[in-house]
């Protein structure tokens, strides 16, 4: 991990993960042996229901492990007059869980790509994409990758930049204690790879560095 700096997400974001579902049952039995284990009462009046809140609050924050890129990246559609500048989407907010310390992450994701033909998806679709990466146990580095992955894939543009600047509990609340360090890190594929003007201007555009 880089703190305020930049870092190059991985070329290959491990396998898209497919549909999966929540087994609530087990996540409460899970967390009521989590707090025997912290020394707590899991009967007494305050934690009586915090097993079943905190089943639906991860599954919540784990829903996009039950989704699919293609289910929004697959609906594009031509415009002939669009052109194939670069479309920009800047600060998608997103929360994510850190899968070493099941504690959040969040931050802004940017994300551009050079359209094929005029072939080009809603930003909504854009948006959501984010989330189905986000939402679920993660890495910002594998995060970033994945969702220019998709991206690649499904839209078939000539080039896709991605960058998603962070906040980490883990760093901020435990271990080290950094309050002011946040995280970078940035995937380009296709023309934004090689073409390091192009990927110059992408990038200041998007702002990067400035937290918001």
């Amino acid at each position: 991990m880089i703190a305020n700096g930049l870092l190059r997400a991985v070329p290959n974001g491990r396998p898209a993960v497919g549909r999966r579902e929540v087994d609530p049952a087990r996540v409460e039995a899970g967390v009521r042996e989590m707090l025997l284990g912290l020394g707590e009462d899991p009967d007494r009046e305050g934690l009586l229901e915090t097993p079943a809140r905190v089943a639906r609050a991860f599954a919540e924050l784990t829903f996009g492990a039950s989704e699919l890129a293609e289910d929004h990246l697959s609906r594009v559609f031509a415009q002939d007059h669009a052109g194939d500048d670069v479309v920009m989407l800047k600060g998608i907010r997103f929360v994510s869980l850190c899968e070493h310390h099941l504690l959040p992450f969040t931050g802004v994701a940017h994300v551009a790509y050079l359209p094929s033909h005029g072939r080009v998806a809603g930003l909504s679709k854009l948006a959501r994409t984010v989330d189905v990466f986000a939402r679920r146990l993660q890495m910002q580095e594998r995060l970033t990758a994945e969702i220019a992955n998709a991206m690649q894939e499904h839209l078939d543009p000539r080039g896709v930049a991605v960058v998603v600047e962070a906040e980490h509990s883990c760093l901020r609340l435990r271990g080290a204690r950094k309050e002011d360090a946040h995280m970078v890190t940035t995937a380009f594929r296709g023309a934004l790879e090689g073409d390091r003007g192009l990927r110059a201007e992408v990038l200041s555009l998007m702002g990067v560095g400035a937290m918001r």
